[in-house]
């Protein structure tokens, strides 16, 4: 903090914000160790968090090449200077880390390093990752450590806050895998009072029909139908049941990278050709990218399965602070009128609810053989 108080606290509390702002665990790391080595001005800055095994589960690094990296081989182990942070509450300042009789097994690619700062991370009573620093930007004092008390002190402020933001980090994470734990036990329940009681139905029917088919072929061929409606009702009811289980790839890649995944295995495995296009759109409220691709899905399956389309578009692009998303098909194309007198709907009920469950709008635009158009736009955050 040499350029004094104000400019000293403004860059305590960037890096500080800057911890808290990130959720998963890796970017959390990513963040303290770039923080941690422009705060006190060093060339070099590490982050290990231990395994139950004596090596480190994670171990983020700031200052070294990818090709260093590469070259300085796998994760190290816990020794010597780096066991000491880890089984010892107290910090380590050294004037040259080669000089410790602890300094021990590092690789020959491993850069040269003079002064030392290392701080452990500590949750109550556990240590839950250390923080290495090493050879400080500065004029070294004659066998002395470039890096200073006060170095220490702020270091350790920084590793108390960066303990919360990593037990944070920890608890969302675990947080989303209860979740989906969740989800995929509602699922199977969902599946065996649904479709599993659909499937022994469809069993006893088509044994019904096979016993019926000699000696009386007119009620065989009536079970047979039967047959086929509870086939396809087994179906509607194990297709229903999947989409309701939103996407881990929708949380860990947002809707974009999703979407594009998404569309280019369609792509593969339907005869149309369906496309994506995004323009300027980042990332959207959680509800509102999750309402996007559930309407895109839902379009989709009415397009490449109903449609008969030769080309599926997907369009995705920024309206004001919000997005519009946008499948357009050349296929056959209905009456929207007439779809909903029948009590068809083609999923458009359920298409619009999503879209103002999330105060945003569907738009239907369709004629027998002129294709159909949905658009949904949503307001963003």
């Amino acid at each position: 903090m040499t350029e004094g108080p104000r400019s000293g606290l403004f860059a305590v509390s960037s890096a500080l914000l800057a911890m808290s702002r990130q959720l998963e665990v890796r970017d959390v790391l990513k963040t303290i160790v770039a923080s941690a080595r422009e705060l006190l001005d060093a060339e070099y800055a590490a982050l290990g968090v231990p395994d139950d095994h004596g090596g480190f589960a994670q171990f983020v690094v700031d200052g070294v090449t990818a090709e260093q990296w590469k070259a300085i081989g796998p994760l190290p182990r816990q020794h010597g200077i780096l066991a000491a942070m880890l089984h010892k509450a107290e910090p380590e300042r050294l004037g040259d880390v080669r000089q410790d009789p602890r300094f021990e097994g590092w690789p020959s690619a491993h850069p040269d390093m003079s002064d030392f700062l290392g701080m452990p991370i500590r949750d109550g009573e556990e240590t839950i990752g250390a923080l290495f620093l090493a050879n400080k930007k500065c004029p070294k004092p004659q066998g002395g450590c470039g890096f200073t008390e006060e170095d220490e002190q702020l270091l350790g402020i920084l590793a108390q806050h960066a303990a919360i933001a990593l037990t944070n980090a920890r608890l969302y994470e675990r947080s989303r895998e209860l979740t989906i734990a969740e989800e995929r036990s509602r699922l199977a329940h969902e599946l065996h009072d649904a479709v599993s009681q659909k499937l022994f139905s469809l069993r006893l029917t088509a044994q019904a029909a096979a016993a019926l088919v000699d000696r009386d072929p007119v009620r065989a061929k009536d079970e047979l139908q039967q047959v086929a409606v509870l086939a396809a009702e087994a179906a509607d009811e194990l297709r229903a049941a999947v989409v309701e289980l939103r996407p881990a790839a929708l949380d860990e890649d947002g809707l974009v990278a999703t979407l594009r995944t998404q569309i280019q295995v369609l792509d593969r495995a339907h005869a149309a050709h369906v496309t994506f296009e995004c323009s300027g759109v980042r990332a959207l409220p959680a509800a509102q990218e999750e309402a996007m691709l559930r309407v895109a899905q839902e379009a989709l399956h009415n397009a490449l399965r109903h449609s008969g389309a030769a080309h599926v578009g997907v369009v995705l692009e920024k309206r004001g602070q919000g997005a519009v998303l946008r499948i357009t098909d050349d296929g056959s194309g209905f009456e929207p009128k007439s779809i909903r007198r029948a009590g068809r709907h083609l999923g458009l009920v359920s298409m619009r609810d999503r879209a103002s469950g999330v105060g945003g709008a569907l738009a239907v635009e369709s004629a027998p053989g002129k294709g159909t158009t949905i658009e949904m736009e949503v307001p963003g955050g």
